[in-house]
């Protein structure tokens, strides 16, 4: 339904974040509208309709917490929830908080503008016009599609998809021959279930990619009845943890190179057996030590090795860049998949892709005859979404032109130059390397607090200032650079989309995160000026 009106509260997005938030405001009393250009809820769960999409972080942290009723009546069947199961959820949670009246669909904002005389934002969207006093950007980390710009993709005579932009009926593959670009964490989940499906599949890897098992499984019922005992206890737990999440695998708190090599290969095969981005915390100095890092590297090769038949296969598999320094990948059966003789992989890197032709996909001295392709490309992660609206504050200043150089801010919540707006999860966060689910929680409950606090003390504007995101950054760039991240190109830096800037943008551990979050806003929201 398009609208449009006046409120206190607009927020752009009806994901996670969104629908917590709008949760929130309501609670707060303040008048607040939703805009989604999707034609219903779920966000990154509405879009990745993919076969296979399913979340990588287990069932029984991957849910709010801010109602006990809500925790202990949803059951998950399996370890790892599917992307159905996910939107199932989100839609349970609209119903039964009433909120889907509150939300425009397909609805595109296209334009927000801060009119300094009311202190308040103008949004244009495609439906209508709209006013508030705060915009909150609930846009997503993973949200804006990355589509290459490949020469001859407008020639093919079958279809082409972003996994972000599944047909929401679905695909039949049977008797297709079928090519996916990109083996991240998508292309990863995806191509072992269209392999299955197809007549044939063609994977063209540019970058071999690190991935753990996943090893889902139905719920295990006494570990659900003793979560469910003590779910406090348990959220309590798992925001303790640096990244907000797998309270059962806690980090063995000791180096990779403080005990024997067959300490270290029990360690790593048990974690392996496991399963899950648990596999990560085998050890604490994973992605700070060198020689840890080439020891857990080498430990992932043999494996890949084992399982791939094709030795010369099993070596284009094999990454050759530090283990952990992308996004963590787990799967189901991925490495098997290249033993499958309907299954080719083609690497890229020594057989460039040259152009799309009207038959299939040239990449080398070959062209690979196919009636579909898949874009497993991934997104313009963190600032996309919102670089993609035109965002003015302050004297008509353009969020492009202050991220033009990188995405600085104060607490990945605010920016100078824009008042009464904030992004959740956004750049300068830990967001992408911790739980969605507790740093999306996070951030909207501070939020919330703020608003609550402005509203008490009748202020109508709140501003991070130029000397507090001097300090953020330079904190963040500082963090970043105690750990292996910065030794790859990987979308964390930005390096997915050609000419953008590279900056690290998430950033590294929550518990700390949340503590200066804590420490801003007992200090008054120190950095923030309010008038």
């Amino acid at each position: 339904m398009k609208s449009s009106g006046s409120f206190d509260v607009i927020i752009v997005g009806a994901g996670i974040s969104g629908l917590y938030m709008l949760y929130r405001m309501r609670q707060l009393g303040l008048s607040t509208r939703v805009i989604e250009m999707a034609s219903d809820l779920g966000g990154t769960w509405y879009w990745n309709r993919y076969p296979g999409a399913r979340c990588d972080t287990d069932t029984m942290e991957y849910s709010y917490s801010f109602d006990e009723d809500l925790q202990q009546e949803w059951e998950w069947p399996e370890r790892y929830p599917t992307q159905p199961e996910i939107l199932e959820y989100l839609n349970h949670v609209a119903d039964r908080f009433d909120l889907r009246p509150h939300i425009s669909f397909d609805t595109r904002l296209e334009a927000a503008v801060y009119a300094e005389a009311t202190n308040h934002w103008r949004l244009s969207t495609d439906g209508g016009a709209f006013s508030a006093q705060f915009l909150i950007m609930a846009t997503g980390c993973l949200s804006a599609p990355n589509i290459p710009d490949i020469a001859g993709m407008d020639t093919f005579r079958g279809p082409i998809y972003h996994t972000a932009r599944w047909p929401a009926e679905g695909l039949d593959l049977s008797g297709l021959r079928v090519g996916v670009i990109g083996t991240g964490s998508s292309g990863v989940q995806a191509i072992p279930v269209i392999a299955r499906q197809a007549a044939h599949l063609t994977v063209f890897q540019r970058s071999p990619q690190w991935s753990i098992p996943a090893r889902n499984q139905p719920v295990d019922p006494a570990y659900v009845a003793a979560v469910k005992s003590d779910y406090a206890g348990f959220r309590a737990r798992n925001r303790l943890r640096p990244g907000a999440d797998i309270a059962s695998s806690p980090v063995n708190d000791f180096s990779a190179m403080s005990v024997s090599d067959e300490e270290r290969g029990r360690i790593f095969e048990e974690r392996w057996r496991q399963g899950g981005l648990s596999f990560y915390n085998s050890f604490n100095d994973i992605k700070l030590a060198p020689e840890s890092n080439r020891a857990v590297a080498d430990f992932v090769r043999a494996k890949i090795r084992e399982i791939v038949k094709d030795p010369a296969v099993a070596e284009a598999l094999c990454p050759d860049y530090t283990f952990g320094c992308k996004r963590g990948v787990i799967d189901s059966d991925y490495y098997e998949t290249f033993n499958r003789a309907n299954v080719r992989l083609v690497d890229i890197n020594a057989t460039p892709i040259h152009a799309i032709t009207s038959n299939g996909i040239r990449a080398g001295n070959a062209e690979y005859d196919l009636d579909l392709i898949v874009l497993a490309t991934g997104f313009d992660a963190m600032t996309g979404a919102l670089l993609r609206i035109d965002i003015r504050g302050r004297k008509g200043l353009s969020l492009r032109d202050k991220w033009a150089a990188g995405p600085v801010n104060y607490l990945g919540l605010g920016v100078p130059g824009f008042p009464n707006l904030f992004t959740i999860t956004g750049p300068g966060s830990p967001s992408v390397l911790a739980n969605m689910m507790m740093t999306i929680e996070h951030h909207v409950e501070w939020l919330s607090d703020c608003i609550a606090f402005m509203v008490a003390e009748d202020k109508a504007c709140i501003e991070a200032t130029e000397a507090a995101q001097a300090a953020w950054v330079a904190h963040v760039n500082e963090v970043a650079a105690d750990s292996l991240a910065l030794t790859c190109h990987s979308w964390y830096l930005g390096a997915n989309i050609p000419g953008k800037p590279r900056v690290f943008m998430p950033l590294p551990g929550f518990p700390p995160y949340v503590e200066k979050c804590n420490e801003v806003a007992a200090n008054g929201y120190e950095g923030f000026l309010m008038s």
